[in-house]
């Protein structure tokens, strides 16, 4: 088959002649090359590649100059900062004022502190201005430095495991001086060895010892007699003065660690006991308790609350157990009247309450901030804060808000009440009573009692030795510096 216009491209025929591809003949600058390639009939056109001009074979008279050749660039004086401009206003003198209240301030100055003890002198000045001066700083309790287990490992000069950590407080248990620990263990021997059991001397010496010097009692009785000092105290005593001595024999924060453990541990919650335990201590107290509760149950406090507890009342238990308070002596007026304001428009001022607000400025700020807050607070709403979240809460977390705000007014007033409460009626609450009494009478019983005098018109002495008897009665009366 043919095509037209294609000559010769028949069936069988021949193909055309064509000339000869121009150029075949090598260029005579790359004839040395050493490269051979096959015959394909024609020679290529273009270099080898190993007859390029590799780099650095240009010559030097290159168009354009070496970098090394190149000017140095121009030198410039050093930079000469402006004086400033003038200003056309006068100086701040200070931070500019709060903005003004929307309600009407009240005539006169504050209201004096309802506290019928006079402010305690501490390490810190009292704060300045119109806010009650704030009870004085932490510090560290009795004995010497030992094992830092129950702090927190990222505070500087935590306390050590035996030391409480505490607001400062006149307790009624002083360490005793000198001290002897063999031989007050010899005492408690002889006191529990053969028939009876000489009580008075059991109380004589622990009663009348720092919670550290009962331990190193115990640690001397196993080094002389081989033997467990609490195990025998348990032998030979019995009923509730079993309990109470018991409870002294314990490291203080094993105890309040054991306390919270037994109030949330089976079925139900003893919330009472939980609040007054964690709403009322301190961030190094949140601290040991918790380092106590994991070394004791190999179990978290966090969670094991985060567990007993829900809603509002849980969050608060989480917020409380992180420890992290604010320890800023220092009150900001400011900043005190627009947390009172952020209150009232959480609480009263709206439909329903905005609960995270109450939990951030009550577990947040520092005790002396919030001395602030309550009586900004009566100042711009002629109530109390007390009343207002008796208003907006109810239950348990009522209980804990209302706990917190008792400690920041008037701690030793908050234990006087919850050691009435444990004695009232009919029946005694020992368990309550046990525990408050050894738990504070190291801190600040003195004021306790003071408290409880003014406001029951009666001593705590009569309370307790209306409400007790026997042994019992004499080691809390011992406790509290009666007897």
């Amino acid at each position: 088959m043919s095509y037209p216009g294609y000559p010769g491209h028949l069936k069988g025929g021949a193909g055309p002649s064509y000339p000869p591809y121009p150029n075949t003949q090598p260029r005579p600058e790359y004839a040395t090359s050493s490269l051979s390639y096959p015959n394909v009939g024609f020679q290529t056109p273009y270099p080898t590649h190993s007859a390029m001009p590799q780099p650095g074979s240009y010559p030097s008279q290159a168009p354009y100059p070496s970098s090394q050749a190149a000017p140095a660039p121009p030198s410039y004086p050093p930079y000469q900062p402006y004086p400033p401009m003038p200003s056309p206003y006068p100086p701040t003198t200070g931070p500019y004022p709060p903005s003004p209240s929307p309600y009407p301030p009240t005539p006169g100055p504050y209201p004096p502190s309802q506290s019928p003890y006079p402010p305690a002198s501490g390490h810190y000045p009292p704060t300045a201005g119109p806010y009650p001066p704030q009870h004085g700083p932490y510090h560290g309790a009795h004995g010497h430095p030992g094992p830092n287990l129950y702090s927190n490992p990222t505070v500087p000069n935590a306390t050590p495991l035996h030391c409480i950590f505490c607001l400062q407080g006149t307790p009624t248990v002083h360490p005793v001086q000198p001290f002897d620990p063999r031989s007050d263990a010899e005492i408690l021997r002889k006191a529990m060895k053969g028939f009876g059991t000489d009580e008075k001397a059991i109380i004589n010496v622990l009663a009348r010892r720092s919670n550290q010097q009962r331990m190193e009692i115990a640690l001397q009785f196993k080094t002389l007699y081989g033997k467990d000092l609490v195990d025998d105290l348990k032998s030979e005593l019995t009923g509730k003065f079993e309990d109470l001595v018991v409870a002294m024999m314990k490291p203080h924060f094993e105890f309040m660690a054991k306390e919270v453990h037994d109030a949330i541990a089976g079925i139900g919650t003893d919330e009472e006991t939980v609040v007054e335990v964690i709403c009322s201590a301190t961030n190094q107290e949140i601290y040991s308790i918790k380092a106590a509760y994991q070394h004791m149950y190999h179990r978290s406090l966090e969670e094991d609350l985060r567990g007993d507890t829900s809603g509002n009342f849980k969050r608060l238990m989480v917020s409380l157990c992180v420890g992290n308070r604010s320890e800023d002596y220092n009150v900001d007026p400011g900043a005190v009247q627009a947390d009172a304001q952020a209150l009232l428009r959480a609480g009263e001022l709206r439909v329903g309450t905005d609960e995270s607000t109450f939990n951030a400025v009550l577990c947040q700020r520092s005790y002396a901030h919030l001395q602030g807050v309550i009586v900004e607070y009566q100042r711009i709403t002629g109530h109390s804060l007390e009343k207002a979240i008796k208003k907006e809460f109810s239950g348990d977390i009522e209980e804990g808000l209302l706990t917190i705000l008792r400690c920041v007014e008037n701690r030793p007033g908050y234990f006087a009440e919850r050691l009435y409460k444990s004695m009232k009626g009919l029946g005694t609450d020992d368990r309550a009573l046990v525990r408050l009494v050894v738990s504070r009478c190291e801190v600040d019983m003195v004021e306790i009692k003071q408290a409880f005098e003014a406001k029951y018109g009666k001593t705590l002495a009569s309370f307790i030795t209306g409400d007790t008897s026997g042994d019992y009665k004499k080691c809390l009366l011992a406790l509290i510096g009666e007897y």
